[in-house]
């Protein structure tokens, strides 16, 4: 008789709502071995048994030939006794222990679902929630774990004959997945007006007419609401716009399928990837010229934010309307996205003219993901749908459940613990109370999927941040306060699976600094576990304080000012006459008027006196119209000096007067936008090369949001390794503030592994945990209630300069 071995398998990562135990159940058959798979908290348990060959193979393919929405991080097999049986079965499963599986993200709709929706004989033809193993909703629908549809919000539609058919039959693509339904069981379109009242059927086809009339749709989709209108159509986007209080934010456009965006937009091989990915994100995207889109839907913005349907809903509204939509977040400006009904209703009643409902609850909002291509690799700036909560794997892992809370802008929290970091969805600027408590809510729900309660947490140190006020008044939790660009490098670093030590390049709007200054010009000296600051960007004022960042104008006076120039004639003087002269004043008297080396007011300076914004309705504007306005055919570039020191200073200021020169010369704005930015490429290298030479690294790291900044950011790298450095930039999360909490979280389990502060922790530590206290003991009111810091509060520590 032949020998007969038995194993017990266990397999981690994304293995649950996949089409795991189907794939496990059909190689265990087509292999002939008997056994058993199931589902449980850890991930995927199984046994087989049969020849030794055979369970070789097996153990083989269950990693090689995964499902397309499986990620097989890790396979072991532990030899156990054969026990003599013939069969291979799926067991039910142990929703006991303690929770380590990892959920898939929301998956756009296969090409086996779109050809049965489009298939008049099919049982789901034109059904707008058709999915599969290899499809559909996930993280959004899940309640707890294990991923079974009890714990979904599909537990309330009881499966028909015809699916619980498929659903138990393992040669079958539906077998366990636990979304799947169809028109006789499944959630069903209803189509309201404003009001909530139901208007004719069928839904999609009333919403279609609706939208080429030029009216505003809200559409329930995956992870929450969109508005939709006619992206052809100047008054619908127009008023759209106006009626979500969006005054100048590109809108994203979502076409039917590629040929249709490169009518619209050039698309690289990347960027096609991109589009037709898993997570089908809003790429961004050259506009063509003479583009059939609405001017209001990008105004001034020569690129466009393009996406492809990823539910078999959108695929249907797009055939239907037979043009592309504008398809943007449903909401008000600064608002978190609607994804309860009666919400939405109330929310958006006044912009919508009708909605698109369904009964399927969404359990968690959840926005679009919005990436673009650099250097042939994807670049993420807002990491959300498709992507999470798939986790970061982080060398040297977690030796304590950490929580980072983030930063108070573009916000996301991070929940790690062993080797794995899970990077929330978009929160967004917690400047609300909305907002705040979508935070909250956000961290328990991944507390409970993931089963993760904090020891240590991590926080940005300036004092006023929603996310750091959170962070301090939780109890039994060791605090840890990271510097806010040491997070932005740590980050990068873990973006690449990096340790450092590395030259960070953080260059940003602000972050609270070490020396109670605003940061954002930094080259720090740099690992996961500390930082000295090796250089940065001249400071100057900011009068007005956050007034600044709002009106660019108020910038270009104080660097200006700071440059010493004739500004007489400059536009940016004329236009702001009547107050230029009191804001130089503040400048000058250093009242309300914080010192900043940020690179993202350098560049607010710079669009103020090229005529190109005066005042920003949304972040970053001024910058990105900046880069609009470069033209990417000139290589000249400006010259910054860099004051030797320890830290170095670079003075922006040189980059000022020459602009300044150019511009009273006449030299078009276009050609001085593209130097001014190939002048801080060079200012970057100059940097590093001084760092390189005092402390022998060769490899850099560039993070913050000013380096979303494809022309800087590519003249950058470009001129960089051009003298032989090694350049981290990031691809898997944002290098804006989105990507703060991976940062903090690995500043925070670094420290964990060795010192959580340095022996000497400096002034600026002192200064932090006294302002702190300073505030517990007055007793003064904040936004949410007084801060308290809990006396064994600790802080990223710095490496000697």
């Amino acid at each position: 008789m032949a020998p007969v071995v038995r194993v017990a398998i266990r397999v981690e990562g994304i293995v649950q709502g996949v089409g795991f135990r189907p794939f496990v159940y059909s190689l265990a058959t087509r292999l002939g071995l008997a056994g058993l798979v199931g589902n449980d908290v850890d991930g995927v348990f199984a046994e087989a048994e049969g020849p030794p060959a055979a369970v070789r193979e097996f153990l083989g393919a269950l990693q090689r030939d995964a499902p397309p929405l499986a990620r097989v991080e890790r396979v072991t097999a532990t030899a156990k006794a054969p026990i003599g049986t013939a069969t291979f079965a799926i067991v039910a499963s142990d929703p006991a222990g303690r929770r380590s599986t990892l959920i898939a993200a929301d998956t756009a709709t296969c090409a086996d679902c779109l050809r049965e929706l489009a298939h008049p004989a099919d049982r789901r033809f034109q059904y707008p929630f058709i999915n599969c193993t290899n499809c559909g909703p996930r993280f959004t629908i899940i309640r707890d774990v294990p991923y079974d549809r009890p714990l979904t919000t599909m537990a309330g539609f009881p499966m028909c004959d015809p699916c619980a058919a498929e659903y138990h039959d393992p040669g079958n693509r539906r077998f366990h997945a636990q979304p799947t339904c169809c028109p006789a069981c499944g959630p069903r379109l209803t189509l309201l007006d404003r009001t909530g009242k139901p208007l004719s059927d069928p839904a999609l086809d009333e919403a279609a007419a609706l939208l080429r009339r030029g009216a505003i749709v809200a559409v329930k989709g995956l992870g929450g609401y969109h508005l939709a209108a006619d992206a052809t159509c100047e008054p619908a986007v127009a008023a759209l716009r106006a009626r979500k209080h969006r005054a100048d934010k590109p809108f994203a456009v979502m076409t039917s399928d590629l040929a249709a965006v490169a009518q619209l937009c050039r698309v690289s091989a990347a960027e096609a990837a991109l589009l037709t990915s898993q997570a089908r994100p809003v790429v961004l995207l050259t506009r063509l010229p003479g583009a059939a889109v609405a001017s209001s839907a990008a105004p001034g913005n020569r690129q466009l934010g393009v996406m492809l349907p990823y539910t078999p809903l959108h695929h249907m509204l797009l055939a239907a309307a037979s043009r592309p939509l504008v398809l943007t977040s449903g909401n008000v400006s600064d608002e978190p996205i609607a994804y309860r009904d009666e919400d939405a209703l109330e929310r958006l009643g006044e912009i919508a003219d009708a909605f698109v409902v369904h009964d399927r609850a969404i359990h968690i909002r959840t926005d679009d993901s919005v990436a673009r291509a650099f250097a042939g690799r994807p670049m993420l700036v807002r990491r959300s749908r498709g992507y999470v909560p798939e986790p970061m794997t982080v060398r040297g892992g977690f030796a304590r459940p950490v929580l980072a809370c983030g930063a108070e802008l573009k916000n996301t929290f991070c929940l790690a613990k062993d080797r794995y970091a899970f990077v929330s969805h978009h929160i967004g600027d917690l400047e609300n109370a909305e907002t705040l408590r979508s935070f909250a809510e956000g961290i328990a729900h991944f507390s409970r999927l993931f089963d993760i309660a904090p020891q240590v947490v991590a926080h940005d140190l300036h004092p006023e941040y929603l996310s750091t006020k959170y962070a301090v008044e939780l109890d039994g939790v060791d605090l840890v306060g990271v510097q806010h660009h040491h997070a932005h490098i740590a980050s990068c670093l873990a973006d690449n699976g990096a340790d450092g030590p590395v030259i960070g390049v953080a260059f940003d709007g602000t972050g609270y600094g070490t020396d109670g200054t605003i940061w954002g010009g930094e080259f720090l000296i740099a690992d996961v576990a500390g930082f000295a600051r090796g250089g940065h960007l001249a400071t100057v004022r900011m009068p007005g304080g956050a007034a600044a960042i709002r009106q660019p104008w108020r910038m270009a006076a104080a660097h200006l000012h700071e440059a010493g120039l004739d500004v007489a004639g400059l536009g940016v003087v004329r236009r702001n006459a009547a107050r230029w002269d009191a804001i130089v004043s503040m400048v000058r008297r250093q009242v309300n008027a914080p010192l900043t080396s940020s690179a993202g007011r350098l560049f607010d300076a710079i669009a103020a006196i090229l005529d190109v914004r005066d005042e920003i309705s949304y972040e970053g504007q001024a910058a990105i119209e900046l880069e609009q306005r470069a033209d990417p055919a000139e290589g000249g570039a400006y010259r910054a000096g860099i004051e030797s020191g320890a830290p170095f200073r670079a003075n922006g200021s040189d980059l000022i007067a020459a602009a300044v020169g150019d511009l009273m010369a006449g030299v078009p704005t276009e050609l001085i936008a593209a130097r001014f930015h190939h002048g801080m490429a060079i200012l970057i290298l100059d940097g590093c090369v001084l760092l390189r030479e005092r402390h022998g690294l060769n490899t850099v790291a560039l993070s913050g949001g000013v380096f979303q900044n494809l022309l800087l950011l590519g003249s950058t790298v470009t001129r960089l390794e051009a003298h032989g450095f090694t350049v981290l930039t990031h691809s898997r999360v944002p290098c804006n503030d989105a990507g703060i909490s991976l940062g903090q979280a690995v500043v925070a389990a670094a420290g964990q592994r060795g010192p959580a502060v340095s022996s000497e922790p400096g002034l600026w530590a002192a200064k932090a945990t006294a302002q702190f206290q300073q505030m517990r003991g007055s007793g003064s009111p904040t936004s949410r209630s007084t801060i308290r810091v809990p006396p064994n509060a600790v802080f990223s520590r710095t490496i000697p300069g």
